[in-house]
């Protein structure tokens, strides 16, 4: 099977492309200088030259700020260039994978949130991210809509820097004595390499639709913290952050944990516990 990736250079599409790979797919890294999802004319020449036989999206304007600065560009690329794959898709009768958000939520619910339950965006990043979602659903039969929360990976994230949560801590670690860090968000952080794999059994059916893809359990970002400090041994002070200390100026979901009710319906998931996860992570880097 030839599957193209787009943001195969991204923290999560890197080992979406090595996951493919090791099964023995031919893969075609699309990266932000080869395709512009935005531009529908250029989306289509370009895919319909590859002739691939899966279409796998992570490409997104995700950092949180720069989507409530930029409001325009941010629907241009997560929900217009989401709309672009779904026509081009639909027309060569091509699946497509599209990465979707946990910030869709409110986070008001207070349990883990299932495929079913009601969308509430907070913020721009959250309704860009869901009108993408909308535009899929509703233009092309062949679709796996992922929704995904708190990823970590080995490449670099460069909407943040260049570093993912567990990264930065480590690197904070190294050069302070004390770490403070929010207790007040909950979430299911979740390393890059399960969700590609997970997603590579996924595709190899045909049962389309809309999937929660997280690690199983939920923590704060303290608790995670807490958790890498513990596994290197790190010697810092960690303290749990005033809720002001902190404080954005735009709105997220405090509890953001999502269940994947739809791929335990079927059978399907096989994705660890956040612990379990990290803990490889770690040991591999």
């Amino acid at each position: 099977m030839k599957v193209v990736v787009i943001g195969g250079n991204g923290q999560l599409g890197s080992d979406l492309c090595k996951v493919y790979k090791q099964t023995g797919d031919v893969v075609q890294e699309l990266n932000h200088g080869d395709i512009e999802i935005s531009d529908f004319k250029k989306c289509r020449d370009i895919i319909k030259r590859i002739g691939p036989d899966l279409i796998i999206n992570t490409a997104a304007m995700h950092h949180v700020e720069s989507c409530e600065e930029y409001p325009k560009k941010a629907f241009l690329v997560n929900s217009l260039g989401a709309r672009n794959l779904a026509i081009v898709c639909e027309d060569l009768d091509l699946p497509l994978v599209h990465f979707s958000t946990d910030y869709v939520f409110d986070g008001s619910k207070g349990s883990p949130y299932v495929e079913v339950d009601i969308p509430i965006p907070l913020n721009v990043y959250g309704n860009s991210k869901l009108s993408g979602e909308n535009f899929i659903r509703k233009l092309t039969e062949k679709h796996f809509i992922i929704r995904v929360s708190g990823l970590y990976g080995h490449s670099a994230c460069r909407a943040k820097g260049g570093l993912n949560f567990v990264g930065l801590m480590l690197k904070l670690a190294e050069d302070r004595d004390e770490i403070r860090v929010v207790n007040d968000e909950i979430l299911s952080p979740t390393f890059t390499y399960d969700i590609a794999v997970q997603l590579e059994k996924l595709t190899g059916t045909k049962e389309y639709g809309l999937y929660h893809m997280t690690s199983r359990g939920s923590c704060s970002w303290y608790e995670f913290a807490e958790q890498i400090f513990h596994l290197t041994d790190a010697r810092v002070k960690l303290s749990i952050a005033l809720p002001e200390e902190f404080s954005s100026k735009v709105p997220r979901p405090k509890y953001s944990v999502l269940e994947n009710a739809n791929l335990m319906a079927k059978g399907m998931d096989i994705m660890p516990h956040w612990s379990e996860s990290l803990k490889q992570y770690l040991q591999e880097i």
